[in-house]
């Protein structure tokens, strides 16, 4: 199995090749560039590196949202343009999904999030549940847009040690700090925040239980509307 991953849901742009279990590539940049001028200079230079025949490749796993407008717009363009090329499917790997993925075999609860301004992120509650001689992504509580303070009620309901990451963890750190009563902690830097590696594990996973669309049905999901819809209606 050889997937290629993308990841340009947020800040972080990211690319990684992943083959029978092996990560074989990965890049990623957290610097001023735009997604649009960085995604497939970075797929070109894996390829190179790698020579990599794109034939040979069985999927393209992307983040699907939620995230950035214009990041998830630009890497739902990349995805489907890959897929419509090379006439291979795509596995939608949920963004805070794969960020959980991040921190797998954890036995704490997982609470990524982005910063989605106006005291909201987009979280989701995550664990790793043991099935037979495996674990599990297990979802606790499906991604959503949320206040702040209503995602933290919550995670003090189930009374659970949790980790936080994300750039939303970052931004809110201090109401964390303020508002969690459980005992918790924050991700670090290297696992904190989107990595196309953990799309492509995830993405692996969802393609051999044969989840997949074809690269005409792929749409992000953006979970709510754009700032510009918000400020028109």
């Amino acid at each position: 199995m050889k997937i290629i991953a993308l990841d340009s849901s947020g800040l972080v742009a990211g690319v990684a090749v992943w083959e029978d279990g092996i990560l074989r590539a990965e890049y990623t940049t957290n610097y001023k560039k735009t997604h649009s001028q960085t995604l497939l200079p970075m797929l070109e230079e894996l390829r190179d590196m790698l020579e990599l025949d794109l034939d040979t490749v069985d999927a393209i796993a992307v983040a699907s949202g939620p995230g950035s407008f214009t990041g998830l717009r630009i890497g739902a363009a990349t995805a489907k343009g890959l897929g419509l090329a090379l006439d291979k499917p795509l596995v939608e790997v949920p963004t805070l999904e794969g960020m959980a993925y991040n921190l797998w075999g954890t036995e704490r609860l997982v609470c990524p999030m982005m910063d989605a301004r106006r005291s909201q992120v987009y979280t989701g509650i995550y664990e790793f549940v043991r099935e037979g001689q495996e674990l599990k992504l297990g979802v606790v509580r499906k991604q959503c847009a949320a206040d702040i303070n209503d995602i933290l009620m919550e995670i003090n309901v189930f009374g659970r040690e949790v980790i936080f990451l994300g750039d939303g963890a970052d931004a809110y750190r201090d109401v964390i700090r303020e508002k969690t009563k459980v005992p918790y902690s924050f991700a670090p830097a290297q696992s904190s925040h989107q990595r196309a590696a953990s799309v492509a594990a995830l993405g692996a996973v969802y393609f051999a239980q044969g989840k997949t669309v074809t690269a005409a049905e792929h749409r992000p999901e953006y979970l709510r509307q754009s700032q510009a819809q918000e400020d028109r209606s």
